[in-house]
């Protein structure tokens, strides 16, 4: 029996995604996401597939988020991940919960079968990110997204995530270039290319990321998406109709003098990761570079915002 230590860290809602950023730097099989406020977000929208086992109800308000680790790493990969959950924690503007911490040995095989489980297909209006152990037969007019089995980058089901996609489905026309900046797992990628981009570039600073959306590229069959490891914004030669960040409102605030170099003339930019009572300080920042206000939507604690143009 293939033994591991499994970690849990208990935090908030608001905190899920940063939180789960962490762990995935440490985590060979996976992240997993208890979020109750998730499944009830998926239900309202309507786009619910048995997202996750009957025990996320029991966690409550709190968000539970578990990896695993070998055993003979356990002691090593825990110790580095608490010093950067303080400093996380000493550094974030908002609750990211308590941010408790346990452990124990379990059995991998078992593990790595139960956090399959947990993930089902995520429809986002056209755009359905499927697991690709899952055999998933689209209906008339959806788009099939295909995420492999290092998902601990992004899923889908997550606000910040689903929004981006949305805007997206509007603002995506067969002949845009669309430039995807921190990209994770590359949903929001190659969401955009599966609309039919002409172009995609999706750029991250995390290897685990871009080696995580390369195989994503690669499980879809799309041969018009370029992967990066790089800061987007230190290549200006790179431009884009379309160009979706989703990250904290502070990087978005710190790139709005400067992204609309990667902007190309009559583009839009899609912000997310903005924590609502945050979204008035976006918005400020980019009206003060030359952006013009398009449209933004709301969900639970979440923001999205879209802008035109900017200073060239």
């Amino acid at each position: 029996m293939n033994k591991v230590t499994e970690l849990t860290v208990i935090t908030s809602h608001a905190g899920s995604e940063l939180v789960a950023d962490v762990l995935s730097e440490y985590a060979p099989e996976g992240v997993s996401v208890n979020d109750i406020q998730d499944v009830i977000d998926l239900e309202k929208r309507g786009n619910y597939w048995d997202y996750a086992d009957d025990g996320i109800y029991s966690a409550g308000k709190r968000v539970i988020i578990k990896t695993c680790f070998p055993i003979d790493a356990a002691d090593e990969t825990i110790g580095e991940i608490e010093k950067r959950l303080c400093a996380l924690k000493a550094a974030c503007e908002f609750d990211l919960g308590p941010l408790e911490i346990s452990r124990r040995v379990i059995d991998g095989d078992a593990w790595r079968d139960e956090w399959k489980e947990r993930f089902k297909p995520i429809k986002i209006d056209e755009i359905v990110v499927v697991p690709e152990w899952i055999k998933y037969e689209p209906e008339a007019g959806e788009k099939v997204v295909l995420i492999g089995s290092n998902m601990a980058f992004g899923t889908g089901e997550h606000e910040t995530t689903s929004m981006c996609v949305r805007f997206l489905c509007k603002y995506v026309k067969p002949d845009s270039s669309v430039i995807d900046v921190g990209c994770g797992s590359g949903i929001l990628g190659l969401s955009a290319a599966k609309l039919g981009a002409k172009d995609v570039v999706m750029t991250d600073l995390d290897e685990c990321a871009v080696t995580a959306a390369k195989e994503n590229a690669a499980l879809n069959g799309v041969t018009n998406v370029t992967v990066k490891l790089k800061n987007l914004l230190d290549d200006e030669s790179v431009k884009g109709d379309v160009i979706v960040v989703n990250i904290m409102a502070e990087v978005l605030i710190a790139f709005a003098p400067h992204i609309g170099k990667n902007l190309k003339k009559g583009g839009v930019v899609i912000l997310s990761g903005i924590l609502k009572d945050r979204l008035d300080k976006v918005k400020t920042a980019y009206a003060e570079n030359g952006f013009t206000f398009i449209e933004d939507r709301t969900e639970g604690e979440w923001s999205a915002a879209v802008f035109k143009g900017g200073k060239a």
